[in-house]
């Protein structure tokens, strides 16, 4: 159970630095922050092209990992030391 563990705590840390850096290449759409730093600058022609689609592919499917992985390491820590 400790290996199983150790491993999720690995995936953790990848798909977190995985869905950060997948969020941060995002396009920016106007308001908040990315108008801070020039995100607003670009017009909006109202489709994504094919690489914004599979990004947000990716990216929500790289977050459901996350929460899957999460709600895994949730579950082995407080019903891991049950039958020890």
């Amino acid at each position: 159970m400790e290996a199983l563990q150790i491993a999720l705590q690995i995936l953790l840390g990848v798909t977190s630095l995985l869905l950060t850096l997948l969020i941060l290449l995002h396009k920016g759409r106007g308001g908040g922050l990315s108008d801070m730093f020039g995100g607003g600058m670009s017009s909006n022609l109202g489709s994504s092209g094919v690489a914004e689609r599979n990004l947000n592919r990716f990216t929500v499917v790289l977050g459901i990992v996350w929460g899957v992985v999460i709600i895994g390491l949730g579950l082995i820590m407080s019903y891991g030391n049950i039958g020890a």
